[in-house]
């Protein structure tokens, strides 16, 4: 299983998403794929995220059953603990302080 979720990507990306994966909501993807597809999927939301943001997530054989990578700028951030990748916020800016 992978999903891929977009958020503010250009309409040309979402395009080309929706030729190997099933748009089942706006902005969310799903498919079955093997990591080969998978990559060259991943490579082409690169090229084209401009100024968005993406999230990857498919099935794995770890101790979480799945494995996920992130791209462009978000709050939530990947960290590793321990071994497994766990999701952390980045402290929203203070807009007094600009």
């Amino acid at each position: 299983m992978l999903v891929i979720v977009l958020e503010n990507a250009p309409p040309r990306l979402r395009g080309r998403l929706a030729i190997w994966l099933l748009e089942i909501r706006a902005g969310v993807y799903v498919g079955t794929y093997s990591a080969k597809v998978r990559d060259n999927i991943w490579s082409q939301v690169e090229q084209g995220i401009e100024d968005g943001n993406a999230v990857m997530a498919w099935r794995t054989n770890n101790e979480a059953g799945f494995d996920f990578m992130t791209l462009g700028t978000n709050r939530r951030i990947p960290v590793e603990l321990d071994g497994s990748k766990l999701v952390s916020f980045l402290p929203e800016l203070d807009q007094g302080a600009l």
